[in-house]
């Protein structure tokens, strides 16, 4: 959907992220900042040592064999009775994967599905210890402040727990082929190579998002679960995931824009271009010029949408999260533009995103 070429780690390069790879499984490591409201003094328990006895004993670490002698790994959660989730990127990495749940040996594990688009994926994994329960999904998002806690695998380090709180939500992380990974959550949890695929949880011990990237800077990245849970039930029972689809190339209003197309607000979201023979050809309005404004030169001439149905879309992750998360390819959708200076409504039926390159 977005016309912005860059991939998920180029874009995490530019904001000094790296992206989860590291091998090996070895001991336990906890990393909590404990403060006065922890309730807990040192060398006592806390309320991130009562998350982590509820949750790590469904929490995985996953190894992943290309045919050379080092795998790559990473992080999974058990969701139901037989089934992981962790990311698409790690189980990607190669044609054999392992999971190894606390106290067991490794074990040989199929993978059901994978969807590239939201870095999801999920394991087959039919023998799962009698002890071990599933996490529990969070039914509502976390609001910005939430305190959470990440558990995973970061640089082999089997066990390891970090805290920190909800940073931000409704992030937009750059997947493959210049598509959007819509409604992330950001959090400033310690989230290193290896923790990728695992749990972000709040402090009842429920999955709020699984961890995507992270690596410095103070700045993670998670797939929220309302999106995880759009997503996943698809992959469990089809292998895969159809994404809703506009064909169009999206950007912010910018100031120089809004100046170049003679808007009176700097919001809203730009369509650059449209799709030949996608779904909004012919009902959407990409750029027909270029201005120059303060010696920059900026598009002219595309619509500027306002709304979709009822919601409201002052900036593209807006825009990005009501189509992940409320529609779906075949929906006819209203989209309220801004056009030759006034405001018109038309409608739109969504397709799906073409297979990824």
């Amino acid at each position: 959907m977005d016309s912005d070429g860059l991939s998920r780690r180029r874009l995490l390069a530019a904001v000094g992220v790296g992206v989860a790879g590291s091998a090996g499984c070895q001991s336990l490591v906890t990393s909590t900042n404990q403060s006065s409201d922890n309730g807990a003094a040192s060398g006592e328990a806390s309320v991130y040592s009562d998350v982590y006895e509820d949750v790590a004993d469904g929490v995985v670490s996953i190894q992943v064999y290309d045919g050379s002698p080092l795998p790559a790994s990473g992080s999974g959660f058990l969701v139901d009775d037989r089934h992981i989730v962790t990311n698409e990127h790690v189980v990607d990495a190669g044609d054999t994967v392992y999971v190894r749940y606390a106290g067991t040996d490794w074990r040989e594990v199929r993978v059901a599905g994978t969807d590239v688009y939201s870095d999801l994926a999920v394991i087959d994994a039919d023998a799962v210890p009698e002890t071990t329960d599933p996490l529990v999904w969070a039914n509502t998002r976390p609001a910005i402040g939430t305190r959470v806690v990440a558990i995973g695998n970061p640089f082999g380090l089997s066990g390891s727990v970090s805290e920190g709180i909800v940073s931000g939500v409704d992030r937009t992380l750059l997947g493959e082929n210049g598509f959007s990974i819509a409604a992330g959550i950001q959090t400033d949890a310690a989230v290193n190579p290896g923790n990728s695929g695992g749990p972000l949880v709040d402090l009842d011990g429920n999955v709020v998002g699984v961890i995507n990237s992270g690596g410095g800077d103070n700045v993670g990245f998670a797939i929220s679960a309302q999106l995880a849970l759009r997503v996943i039930p698809a992959l469990v029972e089809d292998g895969s995931y159809a994404h809703p689809y506009m064909g169009v190339g999206l950007s912010n209003v910018s100031p120089i824009l809004a100046e170049g197309n003679d808007l009176e607000q700097a919001s809203g979201v730009y369509i650059n271009s449209v799709v030949s023979g996608g779904p909004s050809d012919g009902v959407l309005e990409g750029s027909t010029g270029t201005a120059v404004v303060d010696g920059v030169e900026v598009e002219t001439g595309g619509d500027v949408v306002r709304r979709l149905d009822d919601t409201p879309t002052p900036t593209r992750q807006d825009l990005a999260a009501y189509l992940a998360l409320e529609t779906s390819p075949g929906d006819t959708m209203s989209v309220t533009v801004q056009r030759d200076g006034r405001r018109q409504t038309v409608d739109t039926t969504l397709g799906t995103r073409p297979a990824p390159r």
